[in-house]
């Protein structure tokens, strides 16, 4: 065998020949199916009969392949029929837009590398790269007009850009052919939502929503979370209701109740109809409020503790909410009312005693600043700025405690100015 590798651009057009080693035609395409072998090409579509007949050759009939040719070793072939199964090289891959999930971006497929391998004494193709280089574009620049290997030679002064095939994502906006195809959003699931968040912002509506009808719930809120809220609106429009609501019910409240205000009315209540009803209310509760004031920016994820609560009580409601452990910075004293007491920080709390109760930690020089929930944006921003808050409680004209404002939430209100 004296090649190891060969393209999808030097595949095409190439001589497919009988056991008496004359021409049956050339391939116009390679075909995978991915439920039978992830990267083993199954069959290969051959132009045979002046091009208006189109065969199917499976990769088991093969005997030899190279740079010059494929040759036969069994010539029972089929005639070309359309296969929900099969993910066709040139068709669906070629010239489209895939996702590189190690290098976090969109990519453009310009050419595909196959590596040939034996197996069962015949020659079989895998694939094993995506070429998106400069590279893969002489090829095809050259190809039919130089010959393959002095392509080859040529090449060599390029340096190659290609993502190896495990690593690419496929986007296919189609939910049953994703299923046939066996196509895994897995890779998607594991980036950060920030990276991923990137990658849906540079897609075409179709796709996005076909990334987000297809990926983990969680993943898709975190996802959204990050993107600007123009597209949000965007995508939790094109998502079915019920899928939406999903989504939201994983945010924030305050996340949540910002997305469905950039919506129409019917839409949003429409999802809120298909909401949970303990995060729709807490949603609803929250979209009463001017977006512009303290009442808009706040979220409702916060843990308060009774002035009667010990250290260990408040420890414990922590334990209770693992969810906002990696944001929860302060821990809110309440009395009978819920009226705000006083905001001790975590920290304090894992240095004291158990069995101290939680105002034994508040000292005098402690003062909590708070907002009202009518206060508006530009005052919330100032005591950001004055007191180097993290945290900002925000509570009602009963000094009630309504919800707080995080830093992240003035950074998201200073992003979109």
């Amino acid at each position: 065998m004296a090649e190891e590798i060969l393209y999808l651009t030097e595949l095409l057009g190439l001589k497919v020949y009988d056991l008496r080693r004359r021409p049956l035609g050339r391939v116009r395409d390679a075909v995978l199916v991915p439920r039978i072998h992830p990267v083993r090409v199954d069959r290969y579509l051959v132009a045979g009969g002046g091009g208006y007949v189109w065969l199917y050759v499976r990769h088991d009939q093969v005997a030899e392949i190279t740079l010059d040719g494929i040759w036969l070793r069994d010539e029972l072939l089929v005639p070309y029929h359309a296969d929900e199964y099969a993910l066709r090289l040139v068709r669906d891959v070629l010239d489209q837009q895939i996702i590189d999930a190690r290098g976090r971006k969109v990519v453009r497929v310009t050419d595909i590398t196959f590596e040939i391998r034996q197996e069962d004494g015949h020659d079989v193709l895998h694939v094993l790269e995506v070429d998106i280089g400069m590279r893969a574009v002489l090829r095809r620049l050259l190809q039919g007009w130089v010959p393959r290997r002095w392509i080859r030679k040529l090449q060599r002064r390029v340096p190659p850009n290609s993502i190896r095939w495990e690593l690419c994502n496929i986007v296919e906006p189609d939910p049953q052919r994703r299923l046939r195809l066996n196509i895994s959003m897995e890779p998607l699931e594991q980036m950060h939502p920030a990276d991923l968040a990137d990658i849906v912002e540079e897609l075409s509506p179709e796709d996005r929503e076909a990334i987000f009808e297809a990926i983990d719930t969680e993943v898709a809120a975190e996802a959204l979370s990050e993107m600007d809220p123009e597209t949000q609106a965007q995508i939790i429009e094109s998502l079915d209701a019920g899928k939406a609501a999903d989504i939201l019910e994983e945010m924030a409240p305050d996340q949540a109740a910002d997305v469905l205000g950039e919506l129409e009315e019917e839409t949003s209540e429409e999802i809120l109809e298909e909401m949970e009803s303990a995060p729709k209310a807490e949603v609803e509760e929250l979209l009463e409020y001017d977006e512009n004031t303290a009442g808009g920016l706040m979220n409702t994820e916060f843990i308060a503790v009774h002035e009667d609560a010990t250290v260990a009580d408040a420890v414990d409601a922590l334990r209770q909410r693992q969810d906002l452990v990696d944001t929860i910075n302060t821990v809110f004293v309440i009395d009978s009312d819920d009226r705000l007491r006083a905001a001790l920080p975590v920290g304090r709390l894992f240095l004291a005693k158990p069995s101290a109760r939680v105002t034994e930690l508040v000292r005098e020089d402690d003062e909590v600043i708070s907002t009202r929930t009518d206060a508006p944006a530009s005052r919330v921003l100032e005591l950001f700025d004055k007191y180097n808050l993290l945290t900002l409680p925000v509570v009602d004209d009963e000094e009630r405690l309504a919800g707080v404002i995080t830093a992240d939430d003035i950074i998201s209100v200073l992003r979109g100015r």
